[in-house]
Order: structure tokens, then C-alpha cells, then sequence
């Protein structure tokens, strides 16, 4: 998929160990609330994305460089009776630094609410941010996403301690008004 200046495609086992070089980088990952992954645990995670049935992570190329990695996870809700599986996701990105303020996180934001919305068929897509991070809050909000929660002191961050965080919401109803998009569903 295109959007904007980024290509959006499945990662190859080439590219694991350059998205993991900037994954475990302390400036990327400061308000990450794992500041650092194992390596192999990591591999078989994003080795995994191609033949997994709710998890659509990708790469972010900007002319033939990655720039970031997105998350896209197809989740079920909360366990009421009779809710329909499959409906809601979650997204995320990470930014290689030397791609950060350029867009790209924006970007790839759109791309991943265009993926939920209009190739799964998703109802609602949520993401969730540190409170202190401004430059995650723009992209979300720049995005069409809705704030509906800020958690006071509600997620453990390993070297910050309790942090607060905010959480973001769309319905793909609102999507498609924001896009004049039709409903669809693959």
C-alpha cells in the first residue's frame, strides 16, 4: 500500500535485524513502555506477521529505506456475550530516528487506519500513547483519532515509573466521513 511518501509492505527476514537496531535504540524508545526487546523473541515475532490471522505489522519505506515499523492487531473485545469477534484493532508505529519530523509516523498512521477500516473491515481501531509524548498525540489526532482516556499514573514505563498515558479511538463511520469513503468488508 501507498500512502503519502511511504510504501507500506510486509517485512522480509532481511529487515528484522535493521528494525530491530532502531527498536532497542534509547532515543526511539523513550516512551516506549518496553524500552527494549530480546532479540530473538522479536524475530519470531515480525517472522511471524505473514501467516498470522490478526496480526498485519509492517514496514514503512521511504524511497526503498525503512523509515518506521507499524502494528496492526486484530483483537476481540472485552468478552461480552455475543460481540462479534474480529471487529476492533489496535495500531502503533515506531519511527526510525532518522526519519523522525518528517511525517512519516503520520503517515504510516493513515495507512494503518486505511488498512483496518477499508481492507479488514474493522469497526473500531484504538491506539494508545504517553501523555508526555506531544509528537505521538499530533500524530493520532492529525490521524482523525479521538481521545477518550487519560489514565493517571496507569502504565508501569521500566525506567520512568508510573506514567500517564492517553488512549485514542475511531469507528470506521468516522473514518469514512473523514475519507467519503463506502463501507467495506474483505
Amino acid at each position: 500500500m501507498r500512502v503519502g511518501s511511504l510504501l507500506l509492505r510486509e517485512a522480509a527476514a532481511v529487515d528484522v535485524e535493521h528494525l530491530l537496531s532502531f527498536r532497542n535504540d534509547p532515543v526511539v524508545n523513550r516512551f516506549m513502555l518496553r524500552t527494549s526487546v530480546d532479540p530473538e523473541t522479536f524475530r519470531e515475532e515480525w517472522l511471524a506477521v505473514p501467516t498470522s490471522e490478526s496480526d498485519f505489522s509492517c514496514v514503512a519505506e521511504v524511497d526503498g529505506n525503512i523509515a518506521a515499523m507499524g502494528f496492526l492487531e486484530v483483537v476481540d473485545g472485552m468478552g461480552q456475550p455475543g460481540m462479534p469477534k474480529r471487529t476492533e484493532g489496535v495500531i502503533g508505529y515506531i519511527v526510525h530516528p532518522d526519519f523522525a519530523g518528517r511525517g512519516v509516523a503520520s503517515d504510516l498512521a493513515c495507512g494503518l487506519l486505511a488498512a483496518a477500516f477499508g481492507h479488514l473491515g474493522l469497526r473500531r481501531v484504538t491506539a494508545s500513547c504517553n501523555a508526555d509524548n506531544p509528537a505521538s498525540v499530533r500524530v493520532l489526532e492529525k490521524a482523525g483519532m479521538r481521545r477518550e482516556q487519560h489514565g493517571v499514573e496507569d502504565s508501569w514505563h521500566a525506567e520512568l515509573g508510573w506514567v500517564d498515558g492517553y488512549q485514542y479511538a475511531l469507528l470506521a463511520r468516522e473514518w469514512r466521513a473523514l475519507h467519503d469513503a463506502p463501507p467495506r468488508r474483505i
